[in-house]
């Protein structure tokens, strides 16, 4: 009985839960999108600082078109996750803050990236 019920449920997911079903790895969890990265703003942060090596905080907030506190809280939220550095100094008395990419914020970009990928080619291919 619970056969036919969990393959009814089966039968009746969406492309989106199959692949996260099918990317199991001998019973392991499948793998969950990085909230830290998946936020819209954070997401951002990190795909700019993927392709220049650092960016000031005015640049950031220029491309993002997002505001002083919100670039703030949501770089602060990288920076504690050990995926931005981010580096403090002055140009003569105008001060001066600068963001990389760390290599673990690299790697969470990569895989965020690949299971996204996923995801589009489960729902694509249904």
């Amino acid at each position: 009985m619970a056969d036919a019920a969990r393959k009814r449920d089966q039968e009746q997911e969406g492309p989106a839960r199959r692949v996260l079903r099918s990317t199991r790895v001998a019973g392991s969890v499948p793998p969950e999108l990085d909230r830290v990265i998946h936020e819209r703003v954070r997401l951002g942060i990190v795909s700019a600082l993927a392709v220049n090596p650092t960016l000031t905080f005015n640049e950031l907030k220029r491309v993002l078109g997002t505001t002083d506190g919100n670039l703030s809280v949501h770089a602060r939220k990288l920076e504690d996750a050990g995926y931005v550095t981010c580096d403090k100094s002055f140009a003569g008395r105008v001060p001066r803050t600068e963001y990389a990419l760390t290599d673990a914020g690299r790697e969470a970009l990569e895989s965020y990236l690949g299971h996204m990928e996923a995801l589009i080619d489960a729902v694509r291919t249904g």
